[in-house]
């Protein structure tokens, strides 16, 4: 009796230190409604780690304590959802929050704002925004005093969370160790003074990802594609890389096949790892500099596409045409890419460089398809072109040794297939 006794009350010390799962506000379009009589804000802080994966618990405990499985020491990812009209929960919290957990060990605190994101009225969520702004940034006050550092924080803001993200990076004085933007919201904010929006000094690292050119349908399937490309670039083995460039069009038309400054560490990446390029951008940002860089991407999931460079270097020169690639794998599948033609004159030109962006990577190349049509009237069906030598390598994996041919001759209008071979040290 008295060990029955004893265990029953073993169990109920256990039942009692054991307290409920925090859980985010899943809301309704009721509850939109209800808002337009009867205007709430609230703001719920949910913190995630390793320990307690499935179960969020409170950042701080009721006596201003700190949770016990909060660590000061590791980086703390904030994650911000934006405007919720129809009040459900954000259907990709729940996965980010895992592959960031697997990705690194770390703390995760999700910033639940669903009651003051769920109304018709999108000005009024803007306002709440701010509102928002305020709360974490005294919650991060509090945090600082338990021995948090600013330098370990990394905020992800999707839309109007990505301004949030940018307000509490102000009142901190740009010290916050990383932004990351999805997607910022565009009304209310396109145009407006850095101020009042996300702004790449509002952190000492900020990186943004546009996926939605019309900012003003706000609510569409490319306005969400930023959080699925950041969850892409996490999940898989592909390196979602861009290529700075001043302009869409200059990207399009193969202007900016080079990385520039970047090119020593390879193309800046997409995503999560875009923080391995943080020296070299911090450079850029003493010098009031700004980095713009583009990708195409696929219409599904994974999205990743594969990009080749080209470099052809001439002892013929060539008249104004175009250039063609094809790859043959060594199971003798063909793979035709997209080309980013180079809108510059060919005429005079010793090195040609070439974007090429694949759907599917060729790993193992047995041969390299190559042609030269002349654009003009005047074409030369017996004409031919010595080509000193032919690079090709892939920017996408940067790490893979690049091929190359040397002196050969291509004959216009046909074309030809070369067996590559691995570049001369001296040239890679």
């Amino acid at each position: 009796m008295r060990v029955y006794i004893f265990l029953c009350l073993m169990c109920w010390a256990r039942s009692e230190s054991k307290r409920p799962c925090l859980k985010f506000s899943d809301l309704s379009i009721k509850d939109s409604f209800r808002d337009l009589f009867n205007p709430k804000m609230q703001m719920f802080l949910l913190m995630y780690t390793r320990t307690n994966l499935n179960c969020a618990e409170p950042l701080l405990e009721q006596d201003d304590s700190l949770n016990v499985n909060f660590n000061t020491s590791k980086k703390t990812v904030w994650l911000i959802h934006g405007y919720r009209p129809m009040g459900s929960v954000p259907s990709w919290l729940q996965k980010l929050l895992r592959v960031l957990l697997n990705q690194d060990d770390m703390n995760i605190v999700v910033v639940d704002w669903n009651r003051g994101a769920t109304t018709f009225i999108y000005d009024r969520a803007v306002n709440n925004a701010r509102k928002v702004a305020v709360s974490l940034s005294e919650c991060i006050q509090r945090l600082l005093k338990h021995g948090a550092s600013l330098d370990n924080f990394h905020f992800i803001g999707m839309s109007l969370g990505a301004h949030i993200s940018g307000y509490v990076g102000k009142r901190f004085q740009g010290q916050l160790g990383r932004i990351t933007g999805l997607d910022p919201a565009g009304p209310k904010f396109s145009g407006k003074p850095s101020n009042g929006r996300l702004d790449y000094t509002d952190a000492k690292f900020v990186d943004v990802i546009h996926s939605d050119t019309d900012g003003i349908k706000f609510i569409k399937c490319d306005h969400q594609r930023a959080v699925h490309l950041f969850l892409a670039a996490l999940e898989t083995n592909c390196n979602f890389i861009s290529f700075p460039c001043h302009s869409y069009k200059d990207y399009k038309t193969g202007s900016c096949v080079d990385c520039g400054d970047f090119e020593k560490k390879s193309c800046p990446r997409l995503g999560y790892q875009a923080e391995l390029w943080k020296d070299v951008l911090k450079e850029r940002k003493k010098r009031s500099l700004r980095t713009t860089v583009f990708l195409d991407t696929t219409g599904t999931n994974p999205f990743c596409t594969y990009y080749f460079v080209l470099s052809i270097v001439l002892d013929d020169t060539l008249k104004d045409g175009i250039i063609t690639l094809r790859l043959l794998s060594q199971l003798g599948k063909v793979e035709e890419p997209k080309l980013y033609a180079n809108n510059k004159s060919l005429y005079k030109v010793q090195e040609v460089k070439i974007l090429a962006q694949f759907l599917n990577d060729v790993v193992n190349i047995s041969s390299i398809g190559l042609a030269y049509y002349q654009s003009s009237n005047h074409q030369c069906s017996t004409c031919q072109y010595r080509i000193q030598r032919l690079m090709l390598k892939s920017l996408t994996y940067p790490e893979r040794p690049p091929l190359c041919r040397y002196d050969f001759v291509l004959k216009e209008n046909k074309e030809v297939f070369l067996n590559p071979c691995t570049c001369k040290p001296e040239e890679i």
